[in-house]
Parts: C-alpha cells; sequence; structure tokens
C-alpha cells in the first residue's frame, strides 16, 4: 500500500487502472464478437515476444536467410517451437482483425461518435497487411522470393513514377540482398513497435474516450444500470475467450504444423526456377481476386486498392440514423451476403484465374463494391424495427 502510495503521489498508476481497466464501464449486452479485439492483442503479443527471439538467430542475408531459418528450426533449442508460434500466429491474428472488423460493419460501429476509431482500426490493418506481406520474404524460400517479386511488381503500375517506385521499394532491379534487409528491419522494429503499437494506443483511448458500441446500437447512460466495470466481468470472460481460441492455435503449432504453411517455400529461394502458382497467404485472396478480376493491371491495382479504402467511407455513405442491423432488416441481409461475397473472393483467390472462375470473381468483385452503394441508398425507404429503450439486463 505504501509503495502504491508513493507511485501515485508521482504517477498516476492508481488512476489509469480504475479509468481503464476495473472501473471502466462497459455495456452489459456485449456478445462474443466483442472478444476478438482481445483477441487480437493477444496474438498481437505473441508476434511480437517469439518475432523478437527469431531475430536473435536470423541473418537478413540472401547467403544465409535461409539456412538461419533451417538452424532455428534443427538446432536451436525449442526453436522450431518458437518459429511455428510465430509463422502460425498470422492465422489467428487476421482472423480474429476480420471478424472484429465484420462486427463493426454489421452493429455499425463505424457511426458517430467513433469514425475515428474506425479509421485509425483501418490505418492498423493495413500497417498489419504490409508486417505480414514483409515478413513473408524473411524465410527465403521460393514462395517467399516470389510472392514478393509479384506483390513489389504491383507498383509498376503507377504512371510516370511507377518503374522507379518499385526499384527504391527493392533497393535494386530485382528482389534480393537490399530488400531482405530493409524488409527485415521494417518487419522487426519500425512497423510493429512505431507504427502498430502507437496505433493501438491511439485505438484504444479513442474508444476509451467515447466509449463501446453494443448489439443494441444504443448509446448507454456510462453510469446507468446497464453497464458494468469491465474488470472483473469483461477480463475474465475475454481470458476464457482467448484461452479457448489458443488452444485450436496450439493444436496446429503442435499437431498441424505446416496447415498454413506452403511445402514449396521449405525449398530456397531460386531466381531462375518459377514455381507453378503463385499464391499469396489466405487473408490477401480476397484482394488478390479482385486484382485478377479487371483486365487492366493499373485497373486491377486501382481495384484492389479501392476494395480496402472505401471502407474508410461508411461512416458517410451509411446515413441512416439505426446503426446495427439487428433493427436493419435489409442491411441485415446485404451484409451478410457482402460476408458471403467476401468468402467466395477469397476461394476464387485461391484457384488460378481460369474458366468459370473469373466470371465468379468478376461478379464477387461487382457485388463488393454494389454493397458500399446499396449502403447509400437503401436509407431512402428501409423500414427498420423499432429500438428498443434501454437495453435488457
Amino acid at each position: 500500500m505504501a509503495l502504491r502510495e508513493w507511485i501515485d503521489e508521482r504517477f498516476p498508476l492508481t488512476e489509469f487502472i480504475e479509468r481503464h481497466i476495473t472501473k471502466y464501464p462497459t455495456p452489459k449486452n456485449l456478445n462474443y464478437w466483442w472478444n476478438f479485439g482481445s483477441l487480437a492483442g493477444a496474438f498481437f503479443a505473441v508476434q511480437v515476444i517469439t518475432g523478437i527471439w527469431l531475430a536473435m538467430y536470423y541473418k537478413p542475408s540472401t547467403e544465409l536467410a535461409f539456412d538461419s531459418v533451417q538452424h532455428i528450426m534443427r538446432d536451436v533449442n525449442y526453436g522450431w517451437l518458437i518459429r511455428y508460434l510465430h509463422a502460425i500466429g498470422p492465422t489467428g491474428f487476421f482472423f480474429a482483425v476480420y471478424i472484429h472488423m465484420a462486427r463493426g460493419i454489421y452493429y455499425g460501429s463505424y457511426k458517430s461518435p467513433r469514425e475515428l476509431i474506425w479509421w485509425i482500426g483501418l490505418a492498423i490493418y493495413l500497417a498489419l497487411m504490409a508486417e505480414a506481406f514483409m515478413g513473408y520474404l524473411l524465410p527465403w524460400g521460393q514462395m517467399s522470393f516470389w510472392g514478393a517479386t509479384v506483390i513489389t511488381n504491383l507498383f509498376s503500375a503507377i504512371p510516370v513514377i511507377g518503374s522507379k517506385f518499385v526499384i527504391w521499394l527493392r533497393g535494386d532491379f530485382a528482389v534480393g540482398d537490399p530488400t531482405l534487409g530493409r524488409f527485415f528491419s521494417f518487419h522487426t522494429t519500425f512497423i510493429p513497435l512505431g507504427i502498430i503499437g502507437l496505433l493501438l494506443v491511439f485505438h484504444l483511448t479513442a474508444l476509451h474516450r467515447v466509449g463501446s458500441n453494443n448489439p443494441a446500437g444504443i448509446d448507454l447512460d456510462k453510469k446507468g444500470p446497464a453497464v458494468v466495470p469491465f474488470s472483473p466481468y469483461y477480463v475474465t470472460k475475454d481470458l476464457w475467450f482467448i484461452s479457448l481460441i489458443f488452444t485450436v492455435y496450439l493444436y496446429f503449432v503442435f499437431f498441424k504444423p505446416d496447415f498454413f504453411l506452403e511445402p514449396i517455400n521449405n525449398e530456397p529461394a531460386n531466381p531462375f526456377a518459377t514455381p507453378l502458382e503463385i499464391v499469396p497467404e489466405w487473408y490477401f485472396l480476397p484482394f488478390y481476386a479482385i486484382l485478377r478480376s479487371i483486365p487492366s493491371k493499373l485497373g486491377g491495382v486501382v481495384a484492389m486498392g479501392g476494395a480496402i479504402f472505401i471502407l474508410a467511407f461508411l461512416p458517410y455513405l451509411d446515413r441512416s440514423p439505426v446503426r446495427s442491423a439487428r433493427y436493419r432488416p435489409i442491411k441485415r441481409v446485404l451484409t451478410w451476403l457482402f460476408f458471403l461475397n467476401f468468402l467466395v473472393l477469397g476461394y476464387v483467390g485461391a484457384h488460378p484465374p481460369f474458366g468459370v472462375m473469373v466470371l465468379i470473381g468478376r461478379i464477387a468483385t461487382f457485388y463488393y463494391f454494389l454493397y458500399f452503394l446499396l449502403l447509400l441508398i437503401i436509407p431512402a425507404f428501409e423500414k427498420t424495427r423499432p429500438l428498443p429503450k434501454e437495453v435488457e439486463l
């Protein structure tokens, strides 16, 4: 007690804990879809801890990178465990992030006064995509090399400066030693700590400023009977949920470690042997399908980028005064179709762009963008269900 008082005189530790954890008011009616934000944070912590450990043994050199990964796997005590935790972690991380974003779309968590929370979340998502892409190159396997070659080459579609930008990004005319060195630097320091870590602080600060949304989509009195303190109620719920998902995560780590890893990536990078099929990780597949659905290279890049950036306009496209799709029958149907369509895009992206897959990809891409146009239109004629006057206890 004396130590806490001594600290509180010099630093607001108790005030911080009470304001953001023990006494932070949280709606009583939050369902399990709200646990995915904490789950994503848990996966981020695992990635940072295992990444620091791996960086102690990894060699960011085209001559040594692949062998250093094999050294970690075969010779370092429990190196195989740390490497698999880190390699499979992005699957759980992106799974949690996608569900977290889907929940925000369904329940209207992007609406006022939470627009800034939504935009910061999108910035985190973009940083995660960059982080995952740069990390994918580091094992220096066949798929790592050719995946990086294909993705960096997309920037050549930028008018006027495209070719020069690709050379600047790679550090050379082709993916090589300079690329590996700078990707390692960005992957281990600048992006996770300087961007994602800082954005997470902003994200949580903005959230605690305006409070959490809830399934009913109505603002609650922070001192009313419909709210409870975050701890111990939601701390316990989050820990239970994280333990459940991590049990599945560890099952793959110990029993199916290669399930999410490309077998061809166990071969050293070879610039003279192109794989028969170059496919990105599953969490990039929907946008990869959008890219391929447009015949023009520039058009495909614009469509792929637009598919992400259009999410930032949701607070302005959806003008309905009702937040939650629970009380909006048309939006509820359209949104579930949108989620299903996203899965279809992922399926198309995992297959070669031939035959019927081309047609399905273009139809799915069309509906992806049509959804946002429909959100702008439907408030004019949608008959919403009456909102509850208060959250049921």
